[in-house]
């Protein structure tokens, strides 16, 4: 017998979420093979099995909370046939003997079927194991339809119907009646929402805006993209030049790359600049390291693999760890002005916009030009208004002078 436990995750991290179980009981599993997948604030887990086997039993139910440490799964020998299987096959007479007994049998068959859709604490199932209760058949007290070990004892207890309701095997999140749906939030938006929160009550957060005439970087863009992408095989986008410009402005405006400790401002002195993507699971912020390092191309394609990561649930803590400023493009979804919330302890974040054509003047002039709303919110305590207007006009002077990023890259 080998026991699965919970592994070290990061510092940070001393639990994590069972998202689904890759592997079932009486299903072989090999050396280094993944039998679950665990959620955790920041990222998505694969946790393998160290010895071959066969699966005897889960511990821990999809949507269960679990620790560092925690056994979830214990793997022994066998053929790795599935337990549910033998009972396809009528035994024969002289093996009658041998054949377990039927409550026993019901209890096999329970646990591989209906049960496993049911949410259930590991008390629950263990007890509905040996009481021989289908999880299915259990009405639950929780409202996110939680089967726990009071309900499996509340149902043993209960005068027997002449047949139990299928509806309590649907009752897991979201649960819904009509004219509401109520669906637990996963780890990662909790997460979210929490820090966000904190973020809000614990700075002395403010916005300041400005607008970026796009029509040279737009043309530049145009010119060069297919050249580009023949030499670099990686497309030429809006990114790389915001994050060059960021950059620049970074070392002009040291403070923005900072953050508090107690009493003590840690001015960063690299520039490790995260991305903020969205995923179905929410908004993740992978990072481009050293940044001030990379080229166009280099950093088009550094962004461009964290956002293939994301989407595919694939990112490491270490490709979210650490950053000392952050990008956020809502534009992608068509926003045209918004108020981005600072990214953990940083101190600065620019929000990008939608592109949209209008009438400025230009000269003594009217044209129509492209315009993008920029957003930049910081931390009033560490960056004075000074500081943070001039950080974000150098941004939008090397946007609509991109040559220059060029030539300084």
């Amino acid at each position: 017998m080998a026991e699965i436990k919970v592994p070290e995750l990061a510092e940070s991290i001393t639990e994590g979420t069972i998202a689904k179980w890759l592997k079932q009981p009486g299903e072989s599993v090999d050396k280094g093979e993944f039998i679950v997948e665990l959620e955790t604030d920041k990222v998505n887990v694969e946790v393998i099995s160290e010895e071959a086997g066969v699966i005897q039993e889960l511990l821990a139910a999809e949507g269960d909370t679990v620790e560092v440490g925690q056994v979830i799964a214990v793997v022994g020998e066998g053929s790795g046939a599935p337990a549910a299987q033998p009972a396809a096959t009528a035994p024969k007479a002289e093996e009658a003997s041998a054949a377990p007994a039927p409550q026993q049998a019901a209890a096999e068959t329970t646990e591989h079927t209906s049960s496993d859709r049911t949410i259930a604490s590991p008390a629950a199932r263990k007890l509905a194991r040996e009481k021989g209760i289908d999880l299915a058949a259990v009405s639950p007290v929780d409202p996110m339809g939680r089967v726990r070990a009071q309900d499996v004892a509340a149902h043993s207890s209960s005068p027997k119907a002449p047949a139990a309701p299928p509806a309590p095997a649907k009752a897991a999140a979201p649960v819904e009646d009509g004219r509401e749906t109520r669906e637990r939030m996963t780890r990662r938006r909790q997460t979210i929402a929490k820090r966000l929160l904190e973020v809000r009550q614990s700075t002395a957060m403010l916005t300041t805006f400005n607008e970026i005439d796009m029509t040279a970087v737009m043309e530049l863009r145009s010119r060069k993209k297919d050249e580009f992408y023949d030499k670099n095989d990686v497309r030429l986008g809006f990114m790389s030049f915001f994050t060059k410009a960021v950059v620049a402005a970074l070392k002009k405006y040291p403070y923005v790359n900072s953050e508090i400790d107690g009493d003590d401002i840690i001015l960063k002195h690299y520039f490790d600049i995260g991305i903020a993507v969205s995923t179905e699971g929410g908004l993740v912020v992978p990072i481009v390291r050293d940044a001030d390092r990379k080229n166009f191309a280099e950093i088009e394609s550094t962004i461009g693999e964290l956002a293939g990561k994301a989407r595919d649930n694939k990112l490491t803590i270490a490709d979210m760890s650490g950053g000392s400023f952050t990008i956020t493009n809502g534009g992608v979804f068509g926003s045209l002005l918004s108020t981005p919330i600072l990214n953990g302890t940083q101190v600065g974040i620019l929000g990008m916009h939608t592109i949209q054509k209008r009438p400025i003047a230009v000269g003594d002039k009217v044209e129509i030009r492209p315009m993008m709303y920029v957003a930049l919110s910081y931390d009033h305590r560490v960056i004075d208004g000074k500081d943070s207007v001039g950080f974000l006009k150098m941004v939008k002077e090397l946007i609509e002078n991109p040559e220059d990023l060029l030539l300084g890259s």
